[in-house]
This record gives structure tokens, C-alpha cells and sequence, in this order.
């Protein structure tokens, strides 16, 4: 079994490491990636959806990414335990008609002793921008 860096138990240097090591991972839109940062069966629970491993998790952030459109995130940690890590988050993307939205939310992580993600709860809530609104722009 390979170890994913850092690993818990977190400092608060590790545990912002571990969300800036998220917020870049997701950026890329690579599914693939992404998934790599968690365990074979790791457990999701984004906005309404429930995943069980790897392979749901691809297929899932594949179809995300087929939805939201030059999709860009920004995370920040909200508070860290031993093998736990809380994060807020916004991302703005587009849909196929060019309406450019603002997601917010929240996720609690739970990692094991690998360093690798074993469980993500992320409640989601999405708002409706103008593109003058935006505030993450692209490649920043």
C-alpha cells in the first residue's frame, strides 16, 4: 500500500498542505488524479449523491466536469483533528448556456493512516452569478 503525504495525525502545517494539495488536485479536472488522493473504498457523500470507491468517484467527477464548465476552486481550512480535516470552499463554473454559477460549501475529510481519504461529506449550494461577478478567475 502506498502513503500519500502528509500524514496524519495533521499540525496545522500539515493539514493546509493537505487542502492545498486538494484545491490544486481538483483544479486540474482530471478525474484520474484526483481519485488517487483516496482510499479503494473510500465513501462520498457529495450534495445528494452517495459513492462507494475509486471507480464511482471517476465516474462521477467525469460527469461534473462534463456539466460544469471551466470549473475553478478555492479551499480553505476550517479546522483539523487527528486524522480529520474540515474545509470551506467556493468554485464558479458555467453550464452549456453560458450561466455562470458560485458553489459554496463545506466538506468534512476523514484519512487513514496512509494519508489517503477515506471518507468525504460535502453539502454544496449553488448561486447564480453574473461572468462580471466572477472571482476566481482562471489560472488564479
Amino acid at each position: 500500500m502506498s502513503q500519500r503525504p502528509p500524514l496524519p495525525p495533521f499540525t496545522e502545517q500539515t493539514a493546509r498542505q493537505k487542502v492545498q494539495m486538494a484545491e490544486d488536485a481538483w483544479n486540474t479536472r482530471d478525474p484520474e488524479r484526483v481519485a488517487l488522493a483516496y482510499t479503494e473504498d473510500t465513501e462520498w457523500r457529495n450534495r445528494d449523491v452517495f459513492l462507494n470507491g475509486r471507480a464511482e468517484v471517476i465516474d462521477f467527477l467525469r460527469g461534473k466536469w462534463e456539466r460544469e464548465l471551466d470549473y475553478r476552486l478555492r479551499k480553505e481550512l476550517w479546522s483539523y483533528t487527528d486524522n480529520r480535516i474540515s474545509v470551506r470552499f467556493e468554485y464558479e463554473w458555467h453550464d452549456a448556456t453560458g450561466q455562470w454559477f458560485r458553489s459554496y460549501g463545506n466538506e468534512q475529510w476523514e484519512f487513514s493512516a496512509d494519508g489517503l481519504m477515506s471518507r468525504r461529506y460535502a453539502s454544496i449550494n449553488d448561486v447564480r452569478i453574473s461572468e462580471a461577478d466572477r472571482r476566481i478567475a482562471t489560472g488564479s
